[in-house]
């Protein structure tokens, strides 16, 4: 990677990872666009203090992944990938998917309230369900249009019959959902992830299964990609898709439309509009 990047004015990337060493050797590149919504595979001190911009697509595929998160409550709701196994295999009986419930009346909880929270949240409550959300940075105004309240993560943890997974992977975020927190669900509960893999640490979710202290999980992203060896596959309880929710033909239009967008504002002296170290560049003296 080192010899394609070095002489760039701009580098555009989505999975490969852009660690300290190989922004040292870039020596014109003014910016670091992700296709994406995520920046955690590119070291962001590290640009900031060579003075590039690194930019991301916060609301390109907003709409499809708070679908896919919709479509994953919905499959553990009505157990649709379970019974359409058993239906194949000759089996024609409702017993084998019992229990089910009623989705109406029951809790779900947002973890974070942005762009893809704020498109589930009226979806889910089409279907009568209460909408709560931990989020201490979002604004109460943005709570009380949506119809949605705010808790304390401890009690989303307690009262909450499907959890939803929205905030970035940070240090402070991974493994969020770890032992401690399987213990404080509902045992009738489902987790619902399609923010970031490792957000789940997913030995104590299979442990946490094993013991019967959640009642099943939908995940869209996993810890390692693909998931080879992970403790989840083969769960008759854990839906799993391989990192598709962000995907419609044209979320990757918009998607790759305006991360060229933003390479050509700085190459043309414009400011970005999506940069993630604006604030620490200015700090710094270097924009």
């Amino acid at each position: 990677m080192l010899e394609v990047v070095r002489d760039a004015d701009a580098l555009l990337t989505t999975y490969a990872k852009i660690p300290a060493e190989i922004i040292a050797e870039m020596t014109k590149c003014r910016i670091i666009a992700r296709f994406g919504i995520g920046v955690d595979n590119v070291d962001i001190p590290a640009a900031t203090a060579k003075g590039i911009v690194v930019t991301r697509v916060p609301d390109y595929c907003i709409d499809e992944v708070s679908d896919h998160a919709m479509a994953l409550l919905l499959a553990v709701v009505r157990k649709i990938p379970s019974a359409n196994v058993r239906t194949h295999a000759g089996r024609w009986e409702m017993k084998a998917v019992a229990p089910i419930h009623r989705l109406r009346g029951t809790v779900l909880g947002l973890v974070a309230f942005g762009q893809i929270p704020q498109l589930l949240a009226p979806k889910a409550q089409a279907f009568g369900m209460r909408v709560v959300t931990y989020d201490p940075y979002v604004a109460d105004e943005v709570l009380a249009r949506a119809g949605v309240e705010r808790v304390e993560f401890d009690e989303l943890v307690k009262i909450s019959d499907y959890i939803s997974i929205h905030t970035p992977l940070m240090p402070a975020t991974h493994h969020l959902f770890n032992a401690d927190v399987f213990r404080r669900m509902k045992p009738t509960a489902y987790l619902i992830n399609t923010a970031r893999g490792p957000i789940v640490d997913e030995t104590a979710l299979a442990d946490a299964l094993d013991r019967g202290q959640l009642a099943g999980a939908a995940l869209d992203v996993m810890e390692k990609e693909p998931p080879t060896g992970s403790p989840l596959l083969g769960r008759d309880n854990v839906i799993i898709t391989p990192h598709t929710s962000f995907y419609s033909e044209e979320s990757l239009v918009d998607l790759q439309r305006k991360a060229a967008e933003e390479v050509l504002r700085v190459l043309t002296g414009q400011a970005p509009r999506n940069p993630v170290n604006a604030e620490m560049l200015q700090a710094a003296g270097k924009n």
